[in-house]
């Protein structure tokens, strides 16, 4: 599997005429190698010349921690003493363009440049994003296998098995988490708990406002697998009869975010499939209040191409993996987000969320 991918990353690298890409921390590294990086101050980084073999290079202490691949990397471990930035020029010799990941940290790509004046640089998702971004079956199963299980939690949830009044938004994030976890999780990546007004707010920090009874509660959590793979969904509850406005608006999603789901077939672009959410809302005279994008890519990262919004014109493919998540928030009031993961199809897009999307009244 990782050998195929840095084939196919090499192809890229030779249309886009990169001579040398450079992967440090981030998803990308373990996408190709299987080796995730812990985000310290000793350098990790991949070295992948056009036309040579890959070189891994990481700090001696670290060196235990990787899966040797020698059909896909030479292991280069280095010691205290050394220079890792000079090693890692001396690996990309005379290349003439770069490609550096994204989440390299600034001070090693300053000091890269500083070595390799004559070079051009470019960033690295331009090679490696369009081709994460593309699903295998393989990497499908693990999407459905992390949104079953982010499913188990939300359907807790509104079955009114997590505990809510009198309870600190803190504290049932912290709940969510722990059942995340119970689920299969390896991690728990976030776990938003809004009430009431904070849930205006689509990336509130739970605190210790104290939840009370007649009020929404919106949840947006996920995690990561043992396989690296990620959840994201969102789904809102209210704690006693919800207010009148407040149900108008539930629907008005329900009805946004299906047909942005249906939207989103093989052909359609990202920003035709943000259109058909933000029309809907629009025309329910809420479009002001739909203030984000419509979704984005999920895999090794919760956050990755595709991004659903105005402005992309990319069309989705098979294998493409995306949230499609429309929010409506009215400010000091209340706000509700409804979310699932997609995957795009040949048969038309597949929503990996199976919890109900309906806004589930419960006496917790």
């Amino acid at each position: 599997m990782y050998a195929e991918r840095l084939d196919r990353v090499r192809h890229r690298m030779g249309e886009l005429g990169v001579d040398v890409l450079l992967l440090s921390i981030g998803a990308d590294l373990p996408y190709l190698t299987g080796y995730r990086a812990m985000p310290l101050e000793r350098l990790t980084m991949l070295v992948v010349p056009a036309g040579g073999d890959a070189t891994l290079v990481v700090p001696r202490l670290e060196a235990p921690r990787v899966v040797e691949r020698p059909e896909v990397f030479t292991l280069r471990a280095w010691e205290e003493t050394e220079d890792p930035v000079s090693l890692v020029a001396g690996l990309a010799g005379s290349a003439r363009t770069l490609a550096v990941g994204d989440r390299t940290w600034a001070r090693v790509v300053l000091d890269l440049q500083a070595r390799l004046t004559a070079a051009s640089w470019r960033p690295g998702s331009e090679v490696v994003g369009p081709l994460r971004a593309v699903k295998d079956a393989a990497e499908v199963e693990s999407l459905r296998r992390a949104s079953a299980a982010a499913d188990e939690v939300a359907l807790q949830l509104q079955a009114g098995d997590v505990p809510l009044v009198g309870r600190t938004e803190a504290e049932v994030s912290a709940d969510l988490g722990r059942r995340l976890v119970a689920s299969g999780h390896a991690e728990v990546n976030f776990a938003i708990v809004a009430a009431g007004a904070n849930a205006a707010s689509p990336h509130h920090e739970p605190g210790g406002r104290v939840i009370e009874r007649g009020e929404v509660v919106l949840c947006d959590f996920g995690g990561t697998m043992p396989d690296g793979y990620c959840s994201d969904m969102t789904r809102c509850v209210v704690t006693g009869e919800p207010p009148a406005q407040l149900r108008e608006v539930h629907a008005v999603l329900e009805r946004a975010q299906a047909a942005a789901v249906d939207a989103a077939v093989v052909g359609a672009s990202c920003e035709e499939v943000d259109a058909v959410a933000r029309r809907h809302i629009s025309d329910a005279g809420y479009g002001d209040h739909f203030i984000h994008r419509t979704g984005h890519g999920i895999g090794l990262e919760e956050h990755e191409d595709p991004y659903l919004v105005v402005g992309n014109p990319e069309s989705l493919v098979p294998g493409h993996a995306f949230s499609v998540e429309p929010g409506i928030y009215l400010d000091g009031r209340f706000g509700a987000r409804i979310e699932d993961i997609v995957v795009a199809t040949a048969a038309g897009p597949e929503s990996l969320n199976r919890a109900p999307h309906g806004l589930a009244v419960v006496e917790a």
